[in-house]
């Protein structure tokens, strides 16, 4: 298989590159963490008008640049090595693959205004007692009418605070963790009876509780079939899996490179530590994490692409590997580093604080290793 990129591709990862190492250094990120907002708009308007990223996925008749999975992981390998907290997982892979595959009333106009940057979209899915089980909801919603009436509360909504629409999983028939029953509502974040509370993450995004008491939506919320959502949700959030790995790569090559760095500046007895055997072989593992692991969301992420049957498969093996061998790798990366690693001026703890969320987002390696074999053994 070739792991080279295209032409396109390679135009794309260095613009993003580029502009990243320009807008996106060390300072402005931890100012901007710090900040009310959390984030910076005017970088998400850039991302759409200067760069065109946010229609990467999209079909050019909609105004995108007609890539998909690949082009998704291309981008976020570089926000990856920046640690971007702007939500274009949960905004254009997320929601960007709802409205591709599940076509609903509406989408392309939705569509539209992701491109330009007028919209943000957050996944309302995980619920307290659910444990990665995506099945497994009493989030319910009820026909009204021409509608429907949502009502339940969803945890740890990734970007939700910034987030102009959500999109929701809810039971619509069945018991709560059948497989059948499930459906997904797209929701404008301002309608009567949501509410949100907001929270920071340990990595430096935002997240918010949501619940949902009474809210009205029209029968064109619903995305996808009534009752038949869950493959719709699996397709989506296997791309989610991949882009996550992506992203984890990219910040297993910064650790790399910055503890190489660190390594050839600390001195000890007279010279710098680099020139060490021990911290030489520790360096060397992990370097040869990078490209195995970027192997893995390739391959996911051409699986993907071509809709192969082994695709759902493939994305459970590349969150293994990729999220458990980076956590090594960042575990590593601050011992060598020693108690500086630890300390706030220190970049090495923001990518290990990175490093552990990107392990549990939907789903831990464990759990992913459980799905492997189910579909289909190692």
């Amino acid at each position: 298989m070739d792991f080279s990129f295209t032409e396109e591709q390679t135009l794309l990862r260095d613009t993003v590159a580029s502009y990243l190492a320009d807008h996106y250094d060390f300072e402005k990120r931890r100012a901007a963490v710090k900040s009310a907002s959390g984030w910076r708009p005017e970088v998400w308007k850039a991302f759409a008008e200067e760069l065109g990223i946010l229609g990467a996925s999209f079909a050019e008749e909609l105004g995108g640049l007609g890539g998909g999975a690949t082009e998704n992981m291309v981008i976020m390998e570089e926000f990856g090595k920046a640690l971007v907290v702007e939500p274009y997982l949960g905004t254009v892979v997320i929601g960007g693959g709802f409205l591709k595959h599940g076509k609903p009333a509406g989408g392309d106009e939705l569509a539209g205004k992701i491109i330009a940057g007028e919209a943000t979209v957050a996944f309302a899915y995980a619920e307290p007692q659910a444990r990665y089980n995506l099945a497994d909801l009493k989030t319910t919603a009820r026909k009204d009418g021409g509608g429907w009436v949502l009502n339940g509360a969803k945890a740890v909504v990734i970007g939700a605070p910034w987030a102009s629409h959500l999109i929701v999983t809810a039971r619509t028939g069945g018991a709560q963790r059948d497989a059948g029953g499930v459906s997904v509502f797209l929701v404008e974040k301002s309608a009567k009876g949501v509410t949100t509370r907001d929270y920071p993450t340990v990595d430096g995004q935002r997240a918010s509780e949501v619940t949902f008491e009474n809210v009205s939506l029209p029968a064109s919320a619903l995305i996808g079939g009534e009752g038949a959502g869950l493959p719709l949700v699996e397709t989506v959030v296997d791309e989610a899996i991949a882009a996550t790995c992506a992203e984890a790569c990219g910040v297993l090559r910064k650790l790399h490179e910055g503890t190489l760095e660190y390594t050839k500046q600390r001195k000890q007895f007279g010279q710098p530590i680099a020139q060490f055997q021990a911290i030489k072989h520790a360096i060397a593992r992990m370097g040869t994490e990078i490209e195995p692991s970027r192997g893995m969301w390739w391959v996911a992420a051409h699986a993907l692409d071509r809709g192969h049957a082994d695709a759902s498969r493939q994305a459970s093996i590349a969150k293994a590997h990729v999220t458990d061998r980076a956590m090594e790798t960042a575990r590593q990366s601050v011992e060598l580093h020693g108690g500086y690693g630890f300390t706030w001026e220190c970049e090495v703890q923001m990518w290990f604080k990175r490093i552990m969320f990107d392990r549990s987002a939907l789903g831990t390696p464990e759990q992913h290793r459980e799905r492997q074999a189910r579909l289909g053994g190692w």
